[in-house]
């Protein structure tokens, strides 16, 4: 039955008492309206985190710490209003402000920097534009109808606006490659290509999890396959790769490259129904040889009520796309629907874990 928990599963089970409150000790009152009250209030951080990615204060701390009024005339904007703005975001830990009124630098701002190897700038800033905004608005019409919010909102499908809005589609597919690169590492740590010589990253975007994989086996070649617009702007064209890589433009639910040892879908299936993940699965399938192995790359939903990024992208996917985050034996049903066999798990990272398959016998 959907939403039930199976038994057994060992899943910690949280109390829902306020964080802070020792174990079997009743929460006060005021502690619990606190706590509430804050959490009805969490759009204010989203949106705190958007400003200051927008007006790039990270990059202007990278040498150090300054007051307000110092980062205010660095980015062209109201000092006393940005003070406020980084007072908030200190309570989460997002910069840090010293006894001097100095604003510094944190593990949680620092991803907010343009220049660092795993910046999240690009993907916050998307997240705070209006087309996620307006249609988080409407999730309570989403549930209440089983519809998606962002179609009740704009009327067409999440990528169909993105495409015809060609400025927000750079943004968006920037956004999704600065998501991507924190994860690609992971990945490839995770998983022993050394027994291929062929990759296809379908879906792959920008082809970031490519790149990493090319680079850490330089046995190997690969094909970024996405559409045309994305593929666009894809980032396999190093030095270092030179010979290696190939970029189409392509439908996933039409065709993909055949003949490759390995076939790569991150983050993709994620992002459709059911029976849409099945034909992207068929697809991939038809074009692979015998001994081929697919890797699917999610998070994937863990029983229990701890926080977990899976259902956060979960909750993500049913206001903006027609998608759902997924369990292990969801993905997996998938997969036997669509001829293959899990063979293994790897766990890359919470926003990463690794289904093995191959074809089913």
């Amino acid at each position: 039955m959907a939403g039930a928990r199976p038994e057994g599963t060992g899943a910690s089970q949280t109390s829902g008492t306020p964080q802070g409150t020792p174990p079997g000790a009743p929460a006060a009152p005021e502690q619990v309206t606190s706590e509430l009250l804050e959490l009805s209030l969490g759009y204010l951080y989203s949106a705190a985190l958007h400003t200051a990615a927008r007006f790039n204060i990270a990059d202007h701390l990278a040498d150090g710490p300054r007051s307000a009024d110092e980062l205010a005339k660095a980015a062209g904007v109201d000092g006393p209003h940005l003070f406020r703005l980084l007072r908030f975001l200190a309570t989460k830990g997002v910069f840090r402000e010293d006894d001097e009124g100095r604003f510094h630098l944190t593990p949680l701002a620092q991803p907010l920097r343009t220049d660092t190897e795993r910046s999240l700038r690009d993907y916050i800033m998307v997240r705070g534009e209006p087309v996620f905004w307006q249609s988080a608005a409407q999730l309570h019409e989403a549930v209440r109808t089983g519809s998606t919010a962002f179609e009740n909102v704009y009327g067409v499908p999440f990528y169909d606006h993105v495409a015809a809005d060609p400025e927000l589609g750079r943004a968006f597919n920037s956004s999704m490659a600065a998501f991507s690169e924190t994860l690609s590492n992971d990945v490839v740590e995770a998983v022993d290509f050394s027994g291929a010589t062929t990759a296809v990253d379908v879906g792959g975007g920008r082809g970031g999890l490519l790149r990493a994989i090319l680079r850490r086996n330089p046995h190997m070649t690969g094909t970024l396959v996405d559409l045309e617009p994305v593929v666009a702007g894809h980032v396999l064209d190093t030095p270092e790769l030179t010979g290696r890589w190939s970029a189409e433009a392509g439908d996933f639910f039409a065709s993909v490259p055949s003949g490759a040892d390995v076939y790569l879908l991150k983050h993709v299936l994620a992002s459709w129904p059911d029976e849409e993940c099945v034909r992207i699965l068929r697809t991939c399938r038809a074009a692979m040889p015998a001994g081929a192995r697919l890797l699917v790359i999610n998070a994937m939903i863990p029983a229990g009520n701890e926080p977990h990024p899976g259902k956060t992208i979960d909750l993500l996917m049913m206001t903006v796309l027609n998608g759902k985050g997924r369990t292990r034996a969801e993905y997996e049903a998938l997969l036997a629907t669509a001829g293959f066999r899990a063979a293994r798990l790897l766990e890359a990272s919470p926003h990463a874990s690794v289904i093995e398959a191959v074809v089913a016998d």
